[in-house]
């Protein structure tokens, strides 16, 4: 059974988050204090351009079970969540926010979640949230054709608010923005038991929003590529392959019935047009084309496979690590 150095590590990606931070370290030292939790804060600073990381560097002067990693210039949150995933040493490992909309009073019954009743991830969802209807009405519909298309039953996947068991986050790579999607890597990596928890959402106390409308957008598109990548990323032949076998067969089939009919014709004397003149050859020329490209496709695919390197981002500095 693998040793933890800690009971619970929590990890929180921020952008231009330094009015909140001693508040929100203030309030997490304060849960882990009353739960007597060996714990550690990693504060991801993604490339911020205001004083976020010189209040990460003053924290953690005085507390040593603060951590940081500050980026040399913002890669998203995705990859700050990939690179405190990779630091943290907890048997639990919790995400939250750095604006102080998700509470750490919620941690003791999400770390029980995870280890008593053994879930391998638990999901917050914020039932009742404080935010305008251009950004709730797009969010729900976000959540129904995520839960349609993955098969994973949750009711918010954008909610920060999340816990894990430490393999789970070493198992899975969260990369370009494709951190919303957790619950649904973990799933197809094999961590099948995903739990759900109410969580209280709170009003934004410090500046603005980072996220605008355009992430409802990106989302669905992410969706499909978690979708395809998930499931075809090992073996693209068997996806691009396929469609290019069958494209490249009905070009070849359009091509022989097409040269079959006018040498019957001709043996009957009857009037046919040329192959080339008919636009069904031009459909199966098309066929052929694609058909070729895509199996070409699905051999590349698996060559930069085996070659492909990933998540190699630039840090600038680090504390405690």
């Amino acid at each position: 059974m693998t040793e933890y150095k800690k009971q619970i590590s929590v990890v929180i990606p921020l952008y231009n988050e330094e009015e909140s931070l001693p508040e929100l370290h203030k309030w997490i030292r304060a849960v882990m204090d009353k739960n007597n939790y060996s714990y550690e804060v990693i504060f991801v600073n993604d490339g911020s351009t205001d004083s976020s990381w010189k209040v990460i560097e003053a924290i953690s002067s005085e507390d040593n079970c603060v951590k940081g990693i500050c980026f040399q210039r913002n890669y998203g949150k995705s990859a700050a969540l990939h690179m405190g995933f990779q630091e943290a040493e907890g048997e639990v490992v919790i995400t939250m926010d750095a604006d102080l909309q998700d509470s750490p009073e919620e941690i003791p019954d999400l770390r029980k979640m995870i280890i008593e009743d053994d879930y391998d991830l638990v999901s917050g969802w914020k039932k009742k949230r404080y935010d305008p209807l251009t950004k709730t009405i797009p969010t729900k519909l976000f959540n129904a054709a995520t839960r349609y298309i993955s098969k994973v039953k949750l009711n918010d996947f954008n909610c920060g608010l999340k816990a894990y068991k430490n393999e789970v986050v070493k198992c899975v790579h969260v990369y370009g923005e494709m951190h919303r999607y957790i619950p649904v890597m973990a799933k197809w990596a094999g961590f099948s038991k995903i739990g759900e928890k109410v969580v209280e959402h709170k009003a934004r106390k410090y500046g603005t929003t980072k996220f605008g409308l355009e992430r409802f957008l990106n989302g669905f598109l992410d969706l499909m590529s978690i979708t395809f990548v998930s499931k075809f990323r090992t073996r693209p032949m068997h996806f691009f392959g396929l469609l290019g076998s069958l494209f490249f067969t009905s070009g070849i089939g359009i091509t022989l019935w097409l040269i079959i009919e006018k040498v019957v014709g001709l043996s009957n004397k009857e009037q046919i047009r040329e192959v080339t003149d008919q636009p069904l050859f031009y459909l199966a020329l098309v066929a052929v084309v694609c058909g070729t490209q895509m199996f070409l496709a699905g051999f590349l695919g698996e060559m930069i496979y085996l070659n492909s390197k990933r998540g190699d981002y630039l840090v600038k500095k680090t504390i405690n690590l």
